[in-house]
């Protein structure tokens, strides 16, 4: 079998360019100081794309989707818990488990579409979260969505987690219809009309710190500046790192 000269040349110019490693890589470690995040997911499907705001050498985050979520005391082990689950029900010993996280005062940031997860628990909506949304009309409401919408999203109130933040534009899903406590705290508002406005709140829960960011459906949201500075600020001051 004969080989061309130019075969040979590119081979040769491969090889040039991965030279002999002669020492084990390793990346870039982690903040003696990082926030220990168990992110929760499951019950709905997203882009890939959404685990790099995890990749940050201020967090050390383990992954635990359900149905393995809750299934043990999760309190010892993590500073903050991120939610991106959409599951409706959990049976009560994962109650209990999460319950006992919130009650221990530990962070909780609830992302996007995790506002539909544990609709049927009025002590996880309404004490806890302060929103759920509507799968069942309640007093004539259902929730609805819609995707890929062009968005204005602006700060209303002064917090840590919108410090900085200002008024940005973003496409995303919007939720309409959804019930929301009127003791939260806004902290970002849309203006497309198929929102029902905030979309970032702070909960009334007293013994931990709670916050929920209705953003991040996809890609288009996940990686949007500003949307990750957004993120990164709720986990800190979940964890008690902000003021």
């Amino acid at each position: 079998m004969r080989i061309s000269l130019s075969i040979i040349l590119l081979i040769s110019s491969i090889g040039a360019t991965l030279p002999l490693q002669d020492k084990v890589w390793r990346p870039a470690p982690r903040k003696p100081e990082a926030t220990r995040v168990l992110l929760v997911t499951g019950g709905h499907e997203h882009d890939v794309d959404f685990y790099s705001l995890f990749d940050d050498p201020g967090l050390r985050t383990i992954v635990d989707p359900h149905p393995a979520a809750f299934s043990g005391d999760i309190r010892r082990k993590h500073d903050v818990l991120v939610l991106y689950d959409m599951i409706r029900t959990l049976d009560e010993t994962r109650r209990s488990n999460l319950r006992a996280f919130a009650e221990s005062g530990k962070g909780i940031v609830v992302l996007h579409h995790a506002i539909c997860a544990n609709v049927d628990w009025p002590w996880w909506y309404e004490e806890l979260l302060g929103g759920r949304y509507l799968f069942e009309p309640v007093g004539g409401k259902l929730s609805s969505y819609e995707h890929d919408r062009v968005q204005t999203i602006t700060t209303v109130a002064d917090h840590p987690v919108t410090r900085g933040i200002g008024t940005f534009r973003l496409i995303d899903e919007t939720y309409h219809h959804l019930w929301i406590s009127p003791a939260v705290k806004v902290l970002l508002r849309s203006d497309d009309p198929t929102s029902d406005g905030p979309v970032a709140w702070i909960s009334p829960y007293a013994r931990s710190r709670v916050v929920y960011i209705q953003l991040g459906h996809d890609r288009q949201a996940t990686l949007n500046p500003r949307y990750r500075q957004l993120v990164h600020q709720a986990i800190a001051w979940a964890a008690g790192k902000s003021n």
